[in-house]
C-alpha cells in the first residue's frame, strides 16, 4: 500500500475535476441558450472523465482496493482535497462561466506541464486532459468577453462574480510538502509556478471583456486539507446517494 505523494497528488487533481463536473451539471436542462446547455453538459462529461482516469491511477497507486467509485462516492467531504473555488455554488450563468474560465486557465498551465511527468500514465492523462482545457477555456473566455462587453446588466453581473471569485482562486497556486514532493520526484509540479502565467492569461481576457481586475487581498483556503465550506457536503450527500444506498451495484 503506497504511502508515499502520489496519490494524495492524484487525489487533488481529482477530486478539482469531479466537484466542477458535477456543478457544471447541475446547468443540464437550465442553460441559457440550447447550445450553451448542451456545451456546459460537454465540458462537465470531460471533467469527470478525467477524474475518473485520474481516480482509477490512485486507486492502482494506493493498492487498497479502492477503484474510481469508491474513490468518487464512497469518500466524506473531510476527505475530499479540492480547492474551494470548485466547491461553491453554481449561482447564475456570470458566476459559472467566471469560475469556468478561472480553473480553465490553471487546468490548461498545469496538464501542459503534467505531460512532462515521469508518471507515464499521469504524462497521458495530462495530455489528454490538456486538450480538452484549451477548449474550455477559449469557450469561457469568449462567454466572458460577450458578457462583460454587453449590457449594463451582463457586465455588472459578470463583475460582481469576478470580484466574489477572486479571493478563492489563490488556493490554485498554493504550494505545500505534497506538491513540492510531487515536483521533486519529477511526477509533479509545483503549482506556485503557475501563478504568473495564469494572472497573465486572465488579466489579458478581462481586458478584453472591459472588467476590471479586484485588488489583491485575503486568499480563501482549506480545500487542500479537507476544510470545505458547507456547500461541499450538500453536493456529496446529492451526488453520492445512489451509490451508498446500493453498495456494489452494477449497471
Amino acid at each position: 500500500m503506497s504511502d508515499g505523494p502520489l496519490v494524495p497528488y492524484l487525489l487533488r487533481l481529482a477530486d478539482d475535476r469531479l466537484v466542477l463536473g458535477h456543478r457544471l451539471s447541475e446547468w443540464c436542462g437550465h442553460g441559457p441558450i440550447l447550445e450553451e446547455d448542451i456545451a456546459l453538459a460537454n465540458i462537465a462529461l470531460d471533467l469527470i472523465g478525467e477524474a475518473t482516469l485520474l481516480f482509477g491511477l490512485a486507486g492502482t497507486a494506493e493498492g487498497a482496493g479502492r477503484d474510481a467509485d469508491a474513490l468518487a462516492f464512497l469518500r466524506d467531504a473531510g476527505d475530499f482535497r479540492n480547492a474551494l473555488l470548485v466547491e461553491l455554488p453554481k449561482g447564475d450563468f456570470g458566476v459559472t462561466i467566471v469560475r469556468q474560465l478561472f480553473f480553465s486557465v490553471f487546468s490548461l498551465l498545469q496538464m501542459e506541464a503534467l505531460q512532462q511527468s515521469t508518471n507515464r500514465e499521469l504524462a497521458g492523462i495530462a495530455a489528454k486532459a490538456a486538450k480538452e482545457s484549451r477548449y474550455h477555456v477559449r469557450h469561457s473566455a469568449e462567454w466572458v468577453v460577450t458578457l462583460g462587453d454587453g449590457t449594463e446588466e451582463s457586465h455588472e453581473r459578470v463583475q460582481r462574480a469576478v470580484d466574489d471569485l477572486w479571493r478563492y482562486t489563490g488556493e490554485l497556486f498554493l504550494a505545500d510538502d505534497i506538491d513540492r514532493a510531487a515536483a521533486s520526484e519529477g511526477f509533479g509540479i509545483d503549482p506556485s509556478t503557475l501563478a504568473a502565467p495564469w494572472r497573465a492569461r486572465i488579466e489579458e481576457v478581462l481586458h478584453r471583456a472591459t472588467l476590471a481586475i479586484p485588488a489583491d487581498g485575503y486568499m480563501q483556503r482549506g480545500g487542500r486539507t479537507g476544510r470545505h465550506t458547507e456547500h461541499l457536503g450538500h453536493m456529496l450527500a446529492e451526488m453520492q446517494i445512489l451509490a451508498r444506498s446500493h453498495p456494489g451495484a452494477t449497471w
